[in-house]
C-alpha cells in the first residue's frame, strides 16, 4: 500500500513543477544578467531576515526575553541564540538536498522559504518573558533553529550557475553579485530599525514596535520566492543546471570524497566572515552597552557603512578580474590583519574613532566579502559543485561568524578589546593559510 501511495505522490509533485516550467518558459537562453537578478533578490531577502534577528539581539531581546539579567549578560544570551541558526544550517542543507532529490527543485525552495517565513512570523508573535517566562526563551531558540534549517534549504544553485556561465574574463564581477545581497539586506534592516527607534517611545518600541521588521521579513520572503521560482522552474534554467551537472548529491558522498575542499573553502573565507559580524552586530552592542553613542547615531553610521560595503563589493569584481580572486582575497586578509591591530585604539577614541572603525571595517568587508565565495569552490568537480558550494558557505558562516559577536563581546567586556584584535587576526591568518594550502594542492594536481 505504501508503494502505491508513493507512486501517486511523486508524479503529482513532479507534475506541478513541470506545469510551472511550461507556463514560465519562453524557450530562450537564460542570460547571466537574468541569473544575477535572481541571485541578488534571493540573497538580499535572506540577509534581511538574518540582520533583523541580529539587530534585535542588541536592541530588543535583552529587555524582552532576558529582563532578569544585566544588559551585558542579556546581550550575551541573545548572541547565544543568534549562533543556533549557524549550527543548524548544515543540517538544513542536507535535509533539503534530500527533499530536492525526491520532489524537485521548486518544491524544495518553496518548503524552505515557507519554513523561514513561518519561523520569522513566529518570532513576531512571540510573547516576552514577562508573559511566558522561560518558555518564551525556549520558543525563541526553537524558531531560530528553524531559521537556520531554512537558510540551509534556501540554496538554489544560482550563484554556481552564474559562475559557470560568466565570461572567463569577468568571473570576479559575476562572483560578487551573489555577495551583494548581504550589504543590501543589512542596509534595509538597519534603516527600518532606525525609523522605528526614532519614531516610537522606548516602551512602545519594546512592547510592539520591534515586531514590524519580522512581519516585513515575511512579506519580503514571499516576493523573493516568486521572483526566484519564476527563474528556477524554467526549462532553460533546468537545462543549464544539467549541462553544468549542478544537481544535489548525498552529503555523505560529498564529505567522503571532497571534504578537504569544503574545509579549505570555509577557512579561505574566514577573514571576511569574522569581520562580517564585528563591524555590524558587535559595534552596535559594544557602543550601546557603554552608552558612548546613541543607538540612532550608531545605526546612521552603520547605514552609511552599508552603502560603502555595497560600493566595495561592486569594486571587488573589477579588482578581482584584473588581479585574480585569490590575490584579492589574500591581500584583503592582510589588510584585515592590519586593521585588527588598530581596532582597540579606534573603539577607545571617542565618536570619531568609533565611527572610523565602523566605516573602515565596512570598506574592507565589502571588497573581501565580495570575493569570499567561489575562490575555492571552483575546485569541486562539476557534479559536486552544487552541494559543495552550499556546504562550504554553511561552514564558513559557522567557523567564522556564528560565535563572533558572542566571543568578541564577552571577552572584550571582561578582559579588554585586545581579544577583538586577536579574533580578527586569527581569521586573517586562517584565510592566508587556507589559500596557501589550496595553491599547493592545485600545483600538485597540475
Amino acid at each position: 500500500m505504501s508503494s502505491t501511495t508513493q507512486s501517486h505522490e511523486e508524479p503529482s509533485s513532479r507534475q506541478l513543477e513541470h506545469d510551472a516550467r511550461r507556463l514560465t518558459a519562453d524557450h530562450t537562453k537564460v542570460a547571466p544578467g537574468e541569473i544575477a537578478i535572481g541571485v541578488v533578490i534571493g540573497r538580499a531577502s535572506e540577509y534581511f531576515d538574518f540582520f533583523v534577528f541580529g539587530i534585535a539581539c542588541v536592541l530588543v531581546f535583552p529587555a524582552v526575553f532576558f529582563p532578569f539579567k544585566e544588559p551585558l549578560e542579556g546581550t550575551l544570551y541573545s548572541f547565544t541564540l543568534f549562533a543556533l541558526a549557524f549550527l543548524a544550517r548544515p543540517f538544513g542543507t542536507a535535509l533539503f538536498m534530500a527533499i530536492q532529490r525526491r520532489w524537485g527543485r521548486g518544491t524544495k525552495l518553496t518548503a524552505a522559504l515557507f519554513l523561514l517565513g513561518t519561523a520569522t512570523v513566529g518570532m513576531a508573535f512571540l510573547p516576552g518573558y514577562a508573559t511566558l517566562g522561560t518558555t518564551s526563551i525556549v520558543l525563541l531558540g526553537f524558531f531560530r533553529i528553524l531559521q537556520g534549517v531554512a537558510f540551509g534549504g534556501s540554496w538554489d544553485g544560482l550563484p554556481s550557475l552564474l559562475a559557470l556561465n560568466a565570461p572567463k574574463e569577468r568571473r570576479g564581477w559575476y562572483a560578487m553579485l551573489g555577495q551583494l545581497g548581504a550589504p543590501v539586506g543589512f542596509l534595509v534592516a538597519s534603516a527600518l530599525f532606525l525609523f522605528l527607534h526614532i519614531s516610537l517611545s522606548n516602551q512602545d518600541f519594546l512592547d510592539w514596535g520591534w515586531r514590524y521588521p519580522f512581519f516585513v521579513a515575511f512579506a519580503i520572503n514571499v516576493v523573493a520566492l516568486f521572483a526566484r521560482l519564476r527563474l528556477i522552474v524554467t526549462h532553460e534554467y533546468t537545462k543549464l543546471l544539467e549541462e553544468g551537472e549542478l544537481n544535489p548529491i548525498s552529503v555523505h558522498e560529498l564529505v567522503k570524497t571532497q571534504g578537504y575542499n569544503i574545509f579549505i573553502g570555509a577557512f579561505a573565507a574566514l577573514a571576511s566572515y569574522a569581520l562580517f559580524h564585528l563591524v555590524t552586530v558587535f559595534p552596535l552592542s559594544w557602543l550601546a552597552l557603554r552608552s558612548s553613542q546613541s543607538i540612532a547615531n550608531v545605526l546612521v553610521v552603520q547605514i552609511i557603512g552599508g552603502f560603502i560595503a555595497i560600493v566595495g563589493t561592486i569594486a571587488s569584481g573589477w579588482i578581482a578580474d584584473r588581479f585574480g580572486r585569490r590575490n584579492t582575497l589574500g591581500t584583503l586578509a592582510v589588510l584585515i590583519a592590519i586593521f585588527s591591530l588598530f581596532a582597540p585604539t579606534m573603539l577607545n577614541s571617542g565618536e570619531v574613532g568609533q565611527d572610523a572603525f565602523i566605516l573602515i571595517g565596512f570598506a574592507l568587508l565589502g571588497v573581501s566579502y565580495g570575493q569570499a565565495a567561489g575562490t575555492v569552490t571552483s575546485n569541486f568537480e562539476s557534479r559536486f559543485r552544487y552541494t559543495g558550494a552550499a556546504l562550504t558557505s554553511d561552514f564558513a558562516w559557522l567557523f567564522g561568524a556564528a560565535f563572533a559577536p558572542l566571543v568578541a563581546l564577552g571577552l572584550s567586556a571582561n578582559y579588554g578589546l585586545g581579544f577583538l584584535s586577536a579574533y580578527l587576526m586569527s581569521g586573517a591568518v586562517c584565510t592566508l593559510i587556507a589559500l596557501r594550502i589550496n595553491r599547493r594542492l592545485e600545483t600538485r594536481d597540475l
